[in-house]
């Protein structure tokens, strides 16, 4: 079965797939730090998708699509499109390369996720895992 991304469905399937992943545990076991991943409008869609991913020592604490007011404070926000998403997933474009060229547009300390591109690698295997049918594909 096929999720579509961005959806609540699929964020639920990512968070399986990172908490079940032993290279992730491995190289994340001392990363402490959480996410907005936000997804650009596309199409005929006015809205960004905004994605909230609390990541803690290898695991993988909650995902989960953020609606209405914004609550948290992550330490991390990533911006792109839907299409870079889909090239980081596919592998067709690396993650950190998509960060240094400005494809993914971070705010948050670079250097801390320079110190953790193991396990950066192994959260992006994790999105890969997942049968994905992309929402500007729909």
């Amino acid at each position: 079965m096929a999720y579509l991304f961005p959806s609540p469905e699929w964020f639920e399937q990512l968070k399986n797939e990172i908490n079940r992943s032993e290279a992730y545990a491995s190289s994340a076991k001392t990363w402490e730090g959480d996410f907005y991943f936000i997804i650009k409008p596309w199409g005929t869609r006015q809205e960004p998708v905004k994605v909230y991913l609390d990541l803690w020592h290898g695991k993988c604490r909650d995902a989960h699509e953020v609606t209405g007011p914004e609550t948290k404070k992550p330490e991390f926000v990533i911006t792109g499109t839907l299409d870079t998403y889909r090239q980081i997933f596919t592998g067709k474009l690396d993650p950190i390369q998509a960060l240094m060229t400005r494809k993914l547009e971070l705010q948050g300390n670079l250097g801390k996720i320079m110190k953790a591109v193991k396990a950066t690698l192994d959260l992006v295997k994790c999105c890969g895992q997942i049968e994905t049918q992309y929402a500007d594909q729909v």
